[in-house]
């Protein structure tokens, strides 16, 4: 199963594959693992305005710890990181680690990551990639990225919940002190100190997730059949044709950049003076699922001045047809409420 993702990623070894309960376990083992040890009193962490709270929490604590600094890289109007903002983040010579979505859970924007990364590895910073929502929607390759810690979900992309998998290289790996102690990550044990075994197995403690680990495989054989341009193509069509039809609904205000390009299968939106959670509902009655609410991502609705939104989404198992019901439902919200 290591193989099967280090193929799909585009990760040169499957022993650079860590298998992990999803990205919030993937971030956090940076966090405690990488972090304890490099990021000290005085220098930074940065992450973005528009990040889930696990690429946010972790952080914070460490920040916390260690005497360092926390910073955010802004958003603009149209839902795109502010590069400016990371350029005089990284000219301060304080700065360890940035980590970033490589697609907003809310907004669906789509970072520039190459010029992240480039900008970051000139100012001798290290990344991490959160890329939870663009591994399940488009292909990617870690080699290329050329990131140093890349992290995803299983549950995302039609596999399992509790799996999931980190990828750094080797010798960063090797670099890093385990996460978890217990069985199966230790060489020897004495009385009053261990010696670790080999990455990737020096940060996979305990009984592993076999069913769940054999699922993810199974997504991943399953995508591959498909074929993940055609899955980036299928997303793009649907969320082309949602933004087009979602203007046409009176007093909807759709968060995030109008290039759909520039956007993965997801697009947050609000109604003036109706709450989410009224929209969702009557949504719902409509048969159509869709979820209302922060999102796990609170410092993004802070910076949007909303406390939520409404978030719908697409995959490979929508239609334009599902795109047109939701249209349908929301306009019903728009007569309910008299909206415009």
């Amino acid at each position: 199963m290591r193989a099967d993702v280090a193929r799909f990623i585009g990760a040169p070894d499957a022993r650079e594959i860590v298998f992990v309960r999803g990205t919030t376990e993937a971030i956090n083992l940076v966090a405690h693992s990488w972090g304890r040890g490099n990021v000290g009193a005085g220098e930074t962490v940065v992450t973005t305005e528009y990040e889930h709270h696990s690429n946010i929490v972790p952080w914070q604590l460490l920040a916390r710890e260690r005497g360092a600094g926390l910073e955010y890289v802004n958003i603009d109007d149209n839902g795109e990181l502010v590069l400016a903002d990371l350029e005089r983040h990284l000219a301060t010579g304080t700065v360890r680690l940035v980590a970033f979505s490589l697609v907003s859970n809310v907004l669906g924007t789509i970072s520039d990551a190459r010029k992240i990364i480039s900008m970051c590895r000139a100012a001798g910073a290290m990344t991490l990639v959160d890329a939870a929502q663009a591994v399940p929607h488009m292909p990617v390759d870690v080699a290329s990225l050329g990131c140093d810690f890349f992290a995803f979900s299983g549950h995302k992309m039609l596999g399992p919940t509790g799996i999931g998998a980190l990828w750094a290289r080797r010798e960063t790996l090797e670099s890093m002190d385990p996460f978890h102690g217990g069985g199966d990550m230790i060489r020897e044990v004495h009385r009053q100190e261990s010696t670790w075994n080999d990455v990737p197995y020096k940060f996979e403690a305990g009984t592993p997730g076999i069913a769940a680990t054999i699922g993810l495989g199974e997504a991943i054989r399953y995508l591959e059949g498909i074929g993940m341009a055609r899955v980036r193509a299928h997303g793009d069509a649907l969320t082309r044709h949602a933004m087009e039809s979602l203007s046409a609904v009176r007093g909807l205000r759709i968060y995030g950049t109008r290039e759909p390009s520039r956007r993965g299968g997801v697009i947050s939106f609000n109604f003036h003076d109706v709450h989410p959670h009224d929209v969702a509902q009557i949504v719902d009655g409509e048969g159509v699922a869709m979820r209302s609410g922060h999102h796990c991502a609170q410092v993004l609705m802070e910076r949007l001045g909303v406390p939520a939104t409404s978030r719908a989404s697409f995959y490979v198992y929508n239609t334009a047809e599902d795109v047109d019901a939701l249209v349908a439902a929301l306009q019903k919200v728009a007569r309910t409420f008299r909206v415009g």
